[in-house]
């Protein structure tokens, strides 16, 4: 997602370049100008579901966004919205597989608005630090209030309890391992250094033989995906249909999600501040 910028600090259109306005924008030109080329091959960046079929609807609702007058601004807005509701039904007091499925509905459109800003911050020229530092806080928000709605869900309602403070602590891990990440490139910004270090990924690998073979287990294992929005989301519908199923009222699968997500969030901080110490980032 990127945030509008004054007029006067746009980048000037490139030579023979002829997107049309906002309201004279077609399906194909938001493609052409929204989703450039390499778009879906940035791994580190862009979510699997992006790749899958989001990016294939995400045109249409820009072309909506871009006849409606909409800002990318309030397209975020909207996203970091969609994320922070979703966690909030999910916690509901009412049919666990109904606030699961309305929970992943939300963070569908979540998803879909994330790409959507982007395509139409790019289509109108309007990309800015400030889109990428609210697309940021919009992935914190997001993820850390479906943590703890499930935390409240496995509790079975809105009352204090160790499921509660256990959906709390997997919203903290989930949030430090996004500033983690994040303060590398504050790190590296404050030594004078540029954001990315030299060597691509290579430096991206710890210099210990022994730490780059777990990095690389736990990556093939992706385990650390179950605490992203989209996938979480999915997996609590799954546990909700399966307590639905076979166990009536006892929220038996949901609570062994919960155990395991917290268990993911906090090996998962750890192993991710290692990574990071041992390898030549903060070189």
């Amino acid at each position: 997602m990127e945030a509008e910028i004054p007029v006067g600090n746009r980048t000037p259109e490139p030579p023979g370049d002829d997107r049309p306005p906002r309201k004279g924008a077609r399906v194909a030109d938001i493609r052409r100008y929204g989703q450039p080329p390499g778009l879906k091959d940035r791994r580190n960046e862009e979510h699997w579901a992006g790749r899958l079929y989001m990016r294939d609807l995400s045109p249409y609702v820009a072309l909506v966004a871009l006849r409606l007058g909409l800002s990318p601004n309030q397209l975020t807005y909207l996203m970091m919205l969609s994320g922070i509701v979703a966690g909030a039904v999910v916690s509901l007091p009412a049919s666990p597989l109904w606030t699961a499925l309305g929970g992943a509905v939300l963070v569908q459109i979540y998803l879909l608005l994330d790409c959507v800003d982007g395509e139409v911050a790019r289509y109108l020229r309007r990309t800015s630090v400030a889109g990428v530092f609210l697309d940021r806080i919009g992935h914190y928000l997001s993820e850390v209030s479906l943590l703890i709605g499930l935390g409240f869900m496995a509790q079975g309602g809105w009352e204090n309890g160790g499921w509660v403070e256990l959906g709390l602590v997997a919203a903290l891990g989930a949030a430090l391992i996004k500033a983690e990440t994040d303060n590398v490139v504050v790190a590296r910004a404050k030594s004078g250094l540029p954001a990315d270090p030299t060597g691509g990924d290579s430096a991206l690998r710890p210099r210990s033989t022994r730490i780059a073979l777990a990095r690389q287990a736990a990556s093939m294992l992706r385990l650390h995906r179950i605490i992203g929005a989209v996938e979480l989301s999915l997996l609590i519908l799954a546990a909700a249909v399966i307590d639905t199923v076979f166990g009536g009222d006892d929220p038996t699968a949901v609570r062994v999600l919960m155990v395991a997500v917290a268990a993911v969030a906090a090996v998962q901080t750890l192993l991710h501040l290692v990574s990071i110490l041992a390898s030549r980032r903060l070189k």
